[in-house]
């Protein structure tokens, strides 16, 4: 029986990792979850689950749950709060596996906690890997536990790698679908819409993700996941634009042999194959192998996407370009969502918070959450200059 945590169990992944669950109740067991701000969702999955121990973002927030599940006749769960309730949820002496599932860097200390505690940790926050990849795969090594990554991508490159040593590794190909602009000319990216962005042809994801989608961003944080992950260089990770978005990733080796894995467009497998690696189970995910007809390949544009040139430059760089990519994009990509940037503005704030950003390994979370808070600053501060000086209208919408 694994015996699970879960970090961001209202999220799509948590929703996922749920379900995976209830369908092999004789091998999992949920012990702890993480819900953020939603707290319907949280007390249904309390009664539902019955887990030992469930936090909540804020104290309020708490005391309202404690107080429906105690109204519900539902005893036995010790509801937390707060960074230091996630914490706890990720270092719970009876979970065996951690769920890393919070977007951005909010879930970034517990799973460095997480870490530390000895847990196997599946890894479905690529932000964290981004922001402090070095910090946690060091520590992972230490306490001699595996980081299993859930992200399709990745979790692809770690079936791939299977089949080979890692010395025998030429390269790693992670696949892009490449997003809604991928046919639109660089020229009219002044225009597009929030609507339009969001509009991803293959994934229905969260609205930070997709719009990262959009600018190929996403797929240069995915450049450094993989660098993390597998201890390559950046220069062994390479992207491929892959419309169909059938195969998920591939691993080159140095007798020319490339093996590549593909597999149904459900969440639910990669969670499966991390929970229970190093076996394989049986399920009714299936594919079908008919979709192989037709594949279409192409090599990014980067200067089309700069977003995805800078992402392979700050981890060539490590230490604090990284968390900079990480904390200015997010930045930006809010600001392009409330109407404040245009989208073709996202990757000029990005490199120019990575311009006045130092370079130098970081030491500790601490130091990577005060590098973290530095660039955001100084992205919003850009952000409201640009905006004082363009009274023109932003595109938002199309109607």
């Amino acid at each position: 029986m694994t015996r699970i945590s879960i970090l961001g169990s209202t999220g799509s992944i948590g929703r996922s990792t749920l379900s995976v669950a209830e369908s092999y109740p004789e091998r999992f067991q949920i012990v702890a979850l993480a819900a953020g701000a939603n707290l319907e969702t949280a007390f249904e999955q309390a009664r539902r689950w019955r887990p030992q121990m469930l936090s909540i973002a804020s104290e309020s927030d708490a005391d309202i749950l404690r107080a429906r599940l105690k109204q519900a006749g539902i005893s036995g769960i010790e509801v937390v709060h707060g960074t230091r309730g996630t914490v706890s949820v990720a270092t719970h002496p009876q979970s065996d596996f951690v769920v890393s599932a919070i977007v951005g860097v909010a879930g970034l200390e517990a799973t460095y906690e997480a870490v530390r505690a000895g847990k196997t940790v599946g890894i479905a926050n690529k932000e964290c890997l981004v922001a402090a990849g070095e910090l946690i795969t060091a520590e992972a090594r230490r306490q001699g536990k595996p980081l299993l990554p859930i992200d399709s991508e990745h979790n692809a490159v770690h079936q791939c790698l299977r089949g080979g040593r890692m010395e025998e590794v030429e390269r790693v190909w992670l696949t892009a679908s490449g997003g809604p602009f991928l046919n639109t000319p660089r020229s009219e990216f002044k225009n597009i819409t929030v609507e339009q962005a969001l509009n991803h042809p293959t994934w229905k994801m969260g609205k930070r993700i997709t719009i990262d989608s959009a600018t190929l961003m996403n797929k240069g944080f995915e450049v450094i996941e993989a660098c993390r992950l597998f201890h390559v260089a950046p220069s062994k990770v390479q992207v491929l634009v892959h419309p169909q978005s059938t195969i998920h990733s591939m691993v080159e080796f140095v007798d020319g042999s490339i093996l590549a894995q593909f597999s149904v467009t459900d969440m639910r497998l990669p969670i499966l194959y991390a929970l229970t690696y190093p076996e394989r189970i049986q399920s009714d995910m299936r594919f079908d192998v008919g979709n192989l007809r037709h594949l279409d390949f192409q090599q990014p544009d980067m200067n089309k996407f700069p977003c995805l040139r800078l992402a392979y430059e700050a981890a060539e760089a490590g230490g604090t370009k990284t968390v900079v990519l990480n904390a200015a994009d997010e930045v930006a990509v809010a600001a392009f969502l409330e109407g404040a940037i245009r989208f073709n503005e996202i990757p000029g704030i990005i490199e120019e918070a990575l311009a006045a950003s130092n370079s130098g390994m970081l030491r500790s979370i601490a130091e990577v959450l005060e590098a973290d808070g530095a660039a955001r600053r100084y992205a919003q501060k850009r952000i409201r200059e640009k905006s004082k000086k363009s009274a023109e209208p932003r595109a938002t919408s199309v109607g």
